[in-house]
């Protein structure tokens, strides 16, 4: 590659991390506090996933050329926010993270599924794909009702961005929405105060309450609601991968973080579509290095939490949203047209869509699942017993 090709995915993955990192890392450390995390296992909870979501982001992208992303579970800890201190404690609530890392290495090695992840229709993925993009696209109008002294700016600087320098759109739109950001936010006296992070190891201790109410959910949560849309997502944008390494990586991964107070990670869904999508690069062979510099970013952010907290607690989180939203809609229109493209799946790719993007939560598992369900069963009930004309006109 040359050296003017990297610019273009290395800042697209280093938006993909921020807007990872800053929609959620709060959710993660009051989850983890709420299973009974003292604030030193909770930081170390999250200081060792940075680390493993950094490490595992730069070396699989770099292995294989692939722009692959890693991420934490966002539907994993917003159920563990629900559960409750189990009994046994925090060490516990480790055991049951290595139990849910077991299940998703076993699923790696379970080559049947594997091969039905892997056979997911093009047009359901991309409709479920379109549908969790769709409340991230929104985000720019939004912030612009909300901040408009400050989206303003960012908006027009993209458009004129997209005019004369299309593939520097959205890094022109990063730069300004930087420049507001460092204007406009103002760090309370004392944010900055208290130790950095540092890796604090838990003894796991196995119970069965934990495994129960813990570590089966949270299996079945996180390959649900993150490890298909991830897959499906990767798909929609042209990268057909094979899953089962992947879960066995993300699974020893997530093993390795539980013994630090960290819970599962998984393949990157809606960050993915950062890396993997055409803002990446137009030429999808040269969109690899944005996972790596998406990792790179993740181990800055690792020791550097407290800073990071305080300033992106301080700052509008709409204004973040909104230009992981500019940064987005390319992906969301090719989503959007290659779920209409066959005639034929329009109305279990709409289906998708709607499920996909009304946000709904059964039984603990969030609507990207549930929309990839609805879309595929729509799907099977209109082929049953319907034949090509072809085949009818030959019998």
């Amino acid at each position: 590659m040359a050296r003017n090709d990297f610019a273009q995915p290395i800042m697209a993955g280093a938006l993909a991390a921020v807007v990872g990192y800053a929609s959620t890392f709060t959710l993660v450390l009051a989850a983890l506090t709420a299973a009974g995390a003292s604030p030193q296992q909770a930081g170390s909870g999250l200081f060792s996933v940075c680390i493993a979501i950094g490490l595992l982001n730069i070396a699989v992208s770099w292995r294989t050329k692939v722009p692959v992303s890693f991420a934490w579970t966002t539907p994993g800890v917003a159920f563990l926010l629900t559960v409750g201190e189990p009994a046994g404690g925090y060490p516990a609530v480790a055991g049951a993270f290595l139990f849910t890392a077991a299940l998703i290495v076993l699923a790696g090695l379970i080559k049947p599924f594997a091969r039905l992840v892997a056979a997911i229709p093009a047009p359901i993925a991309n409709a479920m794909l379109a549908g969790m993009l769709l409340t991230l696209c929104l985000a720019p109008i939004k912030a612009v009702g909300e901040v408009p002294m400050l989206a303003l700016p960012v908006l027009i600087a993209w458009a004129i961005g997209l005019r004369f320098a299309r593939r520097y759109a959205v890094p022109i739109a990063v730069v300004v929405t930087g420049i507001a950001l460092g204007l406009s936010t103002h760090l309370a006296p004392g944010a900055l105060d208290g130790s950095w992070p540092s890796i604090m190891p838990v003894m796991p201790v196995f119970t069965l309450d934990a495994i129960v109410r813990i570590g089966l959910p949270m299996f079945i949560v996180t390959m649900a609601s993150q490890n298909l849309p991830g897959l499906a997502v990767m798909q929609a944008n042209g990268f057909v991968l094979k899953p089962a390494p992947l879960f066995i990586m993300t699974g020893i991964g997530s093993a390795l973080t539980a013994l630090f107070g960290g819970h599962s990670i998984n393949l990157a869904a809606i960050t993915a579509a950062i890396c993997a999508g055409p803002e990446a690069h137009p030429d999808r062979t040269k969109r690899w290095p944005a996972p790596m510099a998406a990792g790179v970013v993740y181990l800055l952010l690792a020791p550097g939490a407290n800073l990071a907290a305080a300033f992106i607690a301080a700052a509008p989180p709409i204004l973040i949203q909104a230009v992981a939203g500019l940064a987005l809609l390319s992906s969301l229109a090719a989503a959007l047209t290659g779920a209409l493209v066959q005639e034929e799946a329009r109305l279990p790719a709409i289906l998708t869509f709607v499920t996909t993007a009304s946000g709904i939560l059964i039984l603990g598992v969030g609507a990207p699942f549930w929309g990839l369900v609805g879309g595929i069963a729509l799907l099977l009930i209109l082929r049953f017993g319907v034949k090509k004309p072809i085949e009818s006109m030959g019998k």
